[in-house]
């Protein structure tokens, strides 16, 4: 089968960032089986739109900004779906604790607690080394908001697992 230049140059950026996509997404969403469709959807838009896409000084951010477009309507769809279902069903939705296995579980727990745009902010920041500008082009917001954003989100996780450590050493000191 024989490339042309666009197919061949779209075919280098997907094996060369379609892990990372997918990494970007699951990051987001909390959802394993999401993160490679969403990664897949973000690359088939992309494609569509590849010779404006290639012209683009930051592609990857570009491509970045898009999967973290597809996971926020994601998430506020099945925000909605849950809200839905707990319309129809006339009660609250039941409590859930978090998994308290290991540490990466617990920080996953407390990323999902975190709203879209700080979620992103840290997720770019800290698990994708990304730079403040970078992470600003990614979601197509200002440098400042991504600084705020990240503190804020770093802030509340510190709050988050801080209090969900202490609460399990005064459960653990109880049962003594």
């Amino acid at each position: 089968m024989v490339l042309d230049d666009a197919s061949a140059e779209f075919h280098e950026f997907f094996e060369r960032h379609y892990a990372e996509l997918a990494r970007l997404a699951h990051l987001l969403t909390g959802e394993t089986d999401a993160a490679d469709d969403l990664a897949a959807d973000a690359l088939v838009a992309l494609w569509q739109r590849w010779d404006r896409f290639r012209q683009a000084d930051h592609p990857i951010a570009y491509a970045r900004g898009v999967v973290a477009n597809l996971a926020r309507g994601r998430i506020r769809s099945a925000v909605r779906e849950r809200r839905r279902i707990a319309l129809f069903w006339s009660r609250s939705p039941e409590k859930v604790d978090g998994p308290d296995v290991t540490a990466v579980l617990d920080v996953r727990a407390a990323l999902a607690r975190l709203p879209f745009r700080k979620r992103a902010c840290v997720v770019l920041r800290h698990a994708f080394d990304l730079s403040e500008k970078d992470t600003a082009v990614a979601l197509g917001i200002s440098v400042g908001t991504v600084k705020s954003q990240t503190s804020k989100g770093m802030a509340e996780l510190e709050r988050i697992l801080g209090a969900r450590a202490s609460g399990d050493l005064v459960a653990g000191r109880r049962n003594r």
